[in-house]
């Protein structure tokens, strides 16, 4: 089983790294300040407390009779048992007590008398200072809040950046990927800032020269070694009909053509990936113009005119597609092989084998037939001179495999269809508005 992977954007990526490296430091900061500023003001309390208690201690000691003022106590049953020890070590002292229930602590100083009494002064830590402390507490919420709010912002921001230039080399890329060898990623990134999106522009447009330049070293080679072939295999063509006859020569001479037809289509094939070839476009009624090439090219393909529409494109391409198509299914499939015309869509299906896993995952290639059941002859040239008129004619060439219900997959047959593009009127003069099904319902 697959694991399931999360799926998530630079931007939001950065925006959390941020806000959570924000808020980190602002707690940490947060909690640093309150504790010092508590201390601060207990430190401070401390001190008020212990000249309050002198104060006291001097008007006691001179006062007649001696009585405690201020609200200072004498031997104080609750004195603290830390303050308890100072006063038998003869030494003054303050503390701050803690209540286990909650509320503001007691501030205690206390003082050692020469009679060996203990003169002690509390009281609850001033309310004053425990507002000023929430005030502090509330501020510091607010501003740790801010800057986690703050840091998220700065990070979608500079996220959102990275990833719209990532985006535009990634779609840029995609395009070099079907073949618009003119498309720079560097260029198609643009901006000011130079990062290490840049560096990875430079190497896919680095590739993407390197690629471009051996695929155009092999097919000038191709098209070098094609045409240098014609003239003796044409020689050899010319000789073997001078054979006298016999199964030899009729042997000879079905050679020699099968190796001129390849020679002919590798030369097509050559000129097709040269994107040098036009399109000489011309007005036609599709539906009509392939059931009269289909009958002159297979007498016994059935054609289905679902709707006609007038199309503006090239005939002699368009044929060329119909018959490689045509070819294919009558080479690789099993009757009966039907054509259907539905507006500007041709479909081509036969009720063989299917197209092999690798033809409809990757499209066609040259000299690759396919798997053993869809095989056994041909260079697999055709599917490919197929797939490249189509795109000199600016329209679409897809193959699938038909499932009908009850069937092993693959084995209702193959169906290609062409998708002509939709820039010529209908036969009324205005532009059809048809609904039709998507690649995955066709044929059947």
């Amino acid at each position: 089983m697959k694991p399931l992977a999360l799926r998530t954007g630079v931007r939001w990526k950065i925006a959390v790294a941020i806000a959570a490296v924000g808020a980190l430091i602002a707690v940490t900061l947060s909690l640093v300040v309150h504790n010092s500023a508590r201390v601060s003001m207990l430190d401070n309390a401390r001190e008020v407390q212990m000249e309050r208690l002198l104060f006291a201690q001097r008007l006691y000691e001179s006062s007649k009779p001696k009585e405690p003022r201020f609200g200072t106590k004498i031997n104080d049953p609750m004195l603290p048992p830390q303050l308890d020890q100072l006063m038998r070590d003869q030494r003054r002292g303050t503390y701050v007590q803690e209540h286990s229930h909650g509320g503001p602590p007691d501030v205690w100083a206390a003082v050692p008398l020469a009679n060996g009494d203990v003169l002690s002064l509390h009281i609850p830590f001033a309310d004053r200072s425990a507002a000023i402390m929430e005030d502090l507490d509330r501020a510091l919420i607010i501003g740790s809040v801010s800057v986690v709010f703050g840091g998220c912002a700065l990070g979608v921001l500079i996220g959102g950046q990275l990833s719209r230039r990532l985006r535009k080399a990634a779609a840029a890329a995609g395009r070099v990927a079907q073949g618009n060898t003119d498309v720079r990623v560097r260029d198609a990134i643009g901006g000011v800032v130079r990062d290490e999106t840049d560096e990875l522009a430079r190497a896919v447009d680095a590739l993407t020269d390197a690629l471009q330049e051996r695929i155009e070293a092999e097919r000038r080679v191709t098209a070098d070694i094609a045409h240098e072939l014609r003239t003796p295999v044409t020689g050899l063509l010319t000789a073997a009909e001078l054979l006298p006859p016999g199964r030899p020569t009729e042997l000879v001479r079905d050679r020699a053509q099968a190796m001129r037809t390849l020679v002919e289509d590798v030369l097509e094939v050559a000129r097709l990936d040269s994107a040098s070839e036009r399109a000489e476009l011309q007005e036609i009624a599709l539906g009509e113009f392939v059931e009269r090439r289909v009958r002159a090219l297979d007498p016994e393909t059935v054609v289905h005119v679902v709707h006609e529409s007038w199309v503006s494109t090239d005939p002699r391409r368009l044929e060329r597609i119909l018959g490689n198509l045509l070819a294919n299914a009558a080479k690789h499939g099993k009757p009966q092989v039907e054509v259907t015309v539905e507006g500007r869509v041709v479909r081509v299906r036969d009720h063989g084998p299917g197209f092999p896993e690798a033809l409809l995952r990757e499209g066609p290639s040259r000299f690759r037939t396919g798997a053993s059941d869809r095989a056994g002859q041909g260079h697999g040239l055709g599917l490919t001179i197929a797939a490249g008129q189509a795109r000199v004619l600016g329209a679409r060439l897809t193959f699938r495999n038909a499932a009908p219900e009850g069937t092993p997959e693959g084995a209702g047959g193959a169906i290609a269809v062409l998708w002509l593009p939709d820039h010529a009127p209908t036969s009324t003069g205005s532009f059809p508005m048809i609904k039709f099904p998507d690649q995955a319902g066709l044929g059947g």
